[in-house]
């Protein structure tokens, strides 16, 4: 039997360290072997498990939440050595994991020892007179039976971010979710609550207690087992962002779709599953568009039902009404990784390898201009942050974006965001606008987020004019469509320009194209670097440089084949190592990757 030794440190001072057989289940319920009776702790609150070698913590998706040191987590995260878990009045250290079977021996002998440890709750840290009271630590249940044990492994193992799942009827846990949620905004009666001249904080913390009141009153949902968690629900539904706020705090999660208000995808490690909740109407999906697009200046209506915006966090979303989203209104979210990943990340998942790590940083340190192509979700913008890395601190950067989604890890900083027009039809700010302003503004590199227009020929344009070491991303499958792609998004611009002309500037404009795809199996990987050349008989010449290959020999090939700008940097007295352009590194790891 597996069983974990846990210090328990209480607010009032006292202290204990003990055995527990795990699966542990944590809450203030008789049932729980650690039984913790404090307002602060949902009656089924959490639980730890081992598998796989490892232990986990599990939240139940209590309203309080369980914390793991010093950072609040939701569902499943892995335990090591020496962890702080803070769940309600009681810190938790992780000191020791057994996973052999103890003696019947031992065990009697440690039953006989073990007697109830009761502590009372400081006063200075309760906020209700009610909740004072006792903490029991309850002996481990002898009767636990086995069924029981094997249906705890695999809740905590599911990986659903919703907690009651495995718990209630979900069709029953939307109606009731309705149901409060009517009741709520009757009580808050909107006419007699200015509402709109409210913070978030406020909003929510009168709508709590009004929601605390109805449930509190009605016999109906004051019985349920789960009326915390439900409570939750209805909050977010109220004044937050309904089922997505769950969503958006799971870290495993990557892409949020919501086709309709009943049907909701959600993308993780890779691979697309559908997700059990739903919000309660198609008013509420709409009510939630307009949540995340009124505070950075952006609207949605019939007129223009269409919107791109971006979360607190800058996860980026775009929405859609009807009547050109005909199920009805939907929203898809790419979520921002909860850190800010590195080269040795993507070198870790698989993405590329050493060699084509220490390359691309060579081309950024020595202001080559880069374009990063690929299809949608292969991976661009999170290349651009992490190749941003490369840029010396002493440089001046100015990013340009629809909406902004970059992160530079970088201090001398300048982020413009373009704006679409009012309802007038006035004031629109085009990214093309933001290119020419910012040649004024005296960057040393110029970092748009995704060339899409006529934006590229000015692009272009400051590439040859003293701005090299510039980036940029564009949608292509291929290095050689990402050139013609340029070529179109030129002549877009207006220019009557021939096109050798445009070729030419093309040509003399960009080093280097990365290209970046997405595989089957949801795995992202650069699929291949190549070097522009020059013009000859009116076509860009290109020559690939590193490649990466599917298959029986999977893996990173450098072609040997030395860049013509490496060429000239070694003329000039620097030292490149030409045996990385024929290095090659095999296999890739056989998991889908994720930086979340």
């Amino acid at each position: 039997m597996n069983r974990v030794l846990l210090n328990l440190s209480f607010e009032g001072g006292e202290s204990e360290q003990k055995w527990f057989d795990l699966p542990l289940n944590i809450g203030r319920q008789e049932t729980n072997s650690l039984l913790l009776k404090s307002w602060r702790v949902a009656k089924q609150h959490a639980n730890i498990f081992y598998k796989e070698n490892t232990l986990y913590l599990h939240d139940l998706g209590s309203l309080g939440g369980s914390v793991i040191n010093t950072q609040r987590i939701y569902h499943v995260h892995p335990l090591e050595m020496n962890d702080q878990v803070v769940i309600g009045p009681c810190l938790i250290r992780i000191l020791d994991i057994q996973s052999s079977s103890l003696t019947s021996e031992d065990k009697t002998k440690e039953v006989a020892t073990q007697t109830p440890v009761n502590y009372v709750i400081s006063s200075d840290n309760v906020e209700e007179p009610s909740a004072v009271g006792q903490l029991a630590l309850k002996p481990e249940l002898q009767a636990y039976d086995n069924k029981t044990k094997e249906q705890n492994n695999a809740d905590s193992n599911t990986g659903i971010t919703s907690f009651i799942d495995t718990k209630v009827d979900t069709k029953i846990l939307i109606s009731q979710r309705n149901q409060l949620h009517k009741l709520l905004l009757d009580a808050l009666d909107l006419k007699r609550n200015n509402i709109t001249m409210m913070d978030d904080s406020l909003l929510r913390e009168e709508a709590g207690k009004l929601l605390e009141k109805i449930i509190r009153d009605d016999k109906q949902f004051s019985n349920l087992s789960y009326a915390e968690e439900l409570c939750a629900m209805v909050l977010d539904e109220a004044v937050g962002l309904g089922p997505l706020e769950s969503l958006l705090k799971d870290s495993s999660i990557t892409e949020i779709m919501v086709n309709r208000h009943d049907e909701i995808y959600i993308e993780r490690a890779g691979k697309l599953e559908l997700y059990p909740m739903s919000f309660s109407s198609n008013q509420s999906v709409v009510s939630i568009i307009d949540r995340i697009v009124s505070p950075i200046g952006r609207r949605i209506d019939e007129s223009s039902p269409m919107v791109d915006a971006r979360l607190k966090d800058g996860s980026r979303v775009n929405a859609v009404l009807p009547p050109i989203a005909i199920k009805g209104a939907n929203i898809t979210i790419r979520k921002f990784p909860l850190k800010r990943p590195e080269m040795r990340d993507l070198i870790s998942l698989g993405s590329l390898d050493q060699y084509m790590s220490d390359f691309l940083d060579m081309c950024v340190k020595n202001r080559m201009n880069i374009i990063i192509s690929g299809g949608t979700g292969s991976g661009k913008t999170t290349l651009l942050n992490i190749l941003s890395n490369c840029i010396p601190e002493t440089e001046r950067i100015v990013t340009i974006e629809d909406a902004a989604e970059l992160r530079l890890n970088h201090e001398h900083l300048i982020s413009l965001e373009s704006r679409p027009a009012n309802t007038e039809g006035r004031g629109e700010i085009s990214i093309r606008d933001l290119v020419k302003n910012s040649l004024r503004m005296r960057p040393d590199r110029i970092v748009v987020g995704e060339c899409r227009g006529g934006e590229a020929f000015d692009m272009l344009a400051a590439f040859n004019t003293g701005h090299e070491g510039s980036l940029t991303t564009l949608h292509a499958n291929t290095p050689r469509d990402a050139i013609a792609r340029l070529e179109v998004m030129i002549l877009m611009a207006g220019m009557d320009i021939p096109i050798n002309a445009i070729r030419e500037q093309i040509a003399s404009s960009i080093d280097f194209i990365i290209q970046q795809t997405r595989l089957s199996d949801g795995r992202r990987v650069v699929s291949s670097i190549v070097e522009v050349c020059g013009m000859e008989s009116g076509i860009i010449k290109m020559q690939e440089i590193f490649k990466y290959e599917k298959g029986a020999k999977a893996g990173f090939y450098g072609l040997g084949i030395i860049p013509e700008q490496f060429e000239r940097l070694k003329e000039q007295g620097h030292e490149i190592d030409i045996s990385h352009f024929n290095q090659v590194s095999r296999g890739l790891s056989s998991q889908p990757q994720s930086l979340h």
